[in-house]
């Protein structure tokens, strides 16, 4: 006889991206409505769902050691059961079953509707498994945000079609789809209803939104759409690409006051040869126009940008043309990554393959130069006001902390504030004046 739903607890732990957040959030809202308890702490769960990330190696390795940690829980404590869902289970479906014993259920990126079916099988101590076709699965759907209540990220679409070389994304999320432009304008509102004021517009690739619904890029017509039917959140744009920033687009940056002045650019390179030797779209050219056609149509936006050292063939001159880059353009954001050699993507098999200690040692030479860029434009900001929307409290540095319009959640840096005006409340603006600058975050008062 299979137990009452209501006496199940069940835990989620969600790796990865933003993208698999959302789809956390979606699976949490069907397993609830469904009538079982959720949890926050996995020493209480009866069920642990892992929502996995298998991008690069180092994902791959943080989501199989979740599963082995959760696994000690099972054999020593009362979990009953592990499901598997997200990229990582996608990606290696049988590899997870053969190597993972303690797996009782696999669910792939198209079959996240399915978990509450998963977790009744293994609450009866049934194995589940699903690969549903990931082209044409859900997209949105009811969900629980499990964000701070004033910050929520939207998904605008799923997949991609950029099929960079080294990038495993298109095998594990599939082609490229938006989602209709009604449907997310109705979710912008229904987050505007709990409390957001700020939406993060995400998908592998936000700049190409509509161009398969509508024959043409559309993210413009979307933010406006957006803002129109909402009455004050903010938007905030994530993951556009160089070769597709319309003159459209950077007119609703230059004319919305509701679209924060915020672009995430991936460029990944700067050197010719490596960059078509990953198969981007567009040459540094493109790159560098890219950037001086945002900074001139919108002067003082916040440029944030990624780039992937150790590609294999890169030279020690291509690596230096990309040193000079940064140096050049002085991103106010910047991230860099080993190139992670991945197993059924094309550059796998490339020759001229670099030596881990190589990579890293570019890597940190390259970090090493926009630590120092950071430092310098931090400083500059000395002296100014910034308004920033209040997140924490850090009891160690005995300071609130937040974040400025320059500043996107989970992957910049914090304004540490020194409350000398009362106490600050979580989820609400303050004024704050820069008296300090540290190399990727900033210490002020609240004036």
């Amino acid at each position: 006889m299979m137990l009452s739903r209501a006496s199940i607890a069940v835990g989620f732990v969600s790796l990865g991206c933003s993208k698999n957040k959302v789809n956390t959030e979606r699976m949490l809202y069907l397993v609830r409505e469904a009538g079982y308890r959720i949890v926050s702490e996995d020493v209480d769960a009866d069920v642990m769902v892992v929502n996995t990330c298998g991008f690069i190696e180092s994902a791959k390795r943080e989501s199989i050691d979740t599963v082995l940690d959760l696994a000690w829980l099972k054999e020593h404590r009362h979990l009953r059961a592990i499901v598997v869902t997200g990229c990582l289970s996608e990606r290696y479906r049988t590899e997870i079953l053969d190597q993972l014993p303690e797996v009782d259920a696999v669910l792939g990126t198209g079959s996240y509707e399915r978990i509450v079916e998963a977790i009744d099988a293994v609450v009866e101590k049934k194995r589940f498994l699903s690969f549903d076709d990931k082209n044409v699965c859900e997209m949105g759907g009811e969900r629980i945000l499990t964000d701070t209540p004033w910050s929520a990220y939207l998904k605008i679409g799923e997949g991609c079609n950029n099929r960079c070389t080294y990038c495993a994304i298109p095998l594990i999320r599939g082609v490229y789809r938006s989602r209709p432009m009604e449907e997310i304008v109705r979710e912008a509102v229904w987050l505007e209803d709990q409390g957001v004021k700020e939406i993060n517009l995400i998908a592998q690739d936000t700049s190409i939104y509509g161009v398969d619904l509508y024959g043409s890029y559309r993210l413009h017509e979307l933010i406006r759409r957006i803002t129109d039917s909402t009455a004050h959140a903010c938007l905030r744009v994530l993951y556009c690409y160089p070769d597709k920033i319309t003159n459209e687009l950077l007119h609703e940056f230059a004319s919305n006051p509701r679209l924060i002045p915020y672009l995430d650019l991936p460029v990944q390179h700067i050197s010719d040869s490596v960059l078509a030797r990953m198969n981007r779209h567009g040459d540094s050219g493109v790159i560098r126009d890219a950037v001086a056609r945002i900074r001139r149509a919108v002067p003082g936006i916040t440029l944030r940008s990624t780039a992937i050292v150790g590609f294999p063939g890169e030279t020690g001159e291509d690596f230096e043309k990309l040193c000079d880059f940064i140096k050049e353009v002085r991103f106010d954001r910047f991230g860099a990554f080993t190139y992670s050699r991945e197993e059924d993507t094309p550059a796998y098999d490339f020759e001229d393959q670099i030596d881990e200690q190589v990579k890293l040692d570019r890597l940190d030479r390259l970090m090493s130069i926009q630590m120092e860029i950071s430092a310098e434009l931090n400083r500059k900001k000395i002296g100014s006001t910034l308004r920033v929307l209040v997140e924490g409290y850090d009891p160690v540095a005995e300071a609130y902390f937040g974040r400025s319009a320059a500043d996107a959640p989970d992957i910049d840096g914090k304004i540490f504030i020194r409350a000398k005006k009362g106490a600050l409340t979580l989820g609400e603006f303050a004024d704050v004046l820069i008296e300090e600058a540290l190399d990727y975050d900033l210490v002020g008062v609240n004036v």
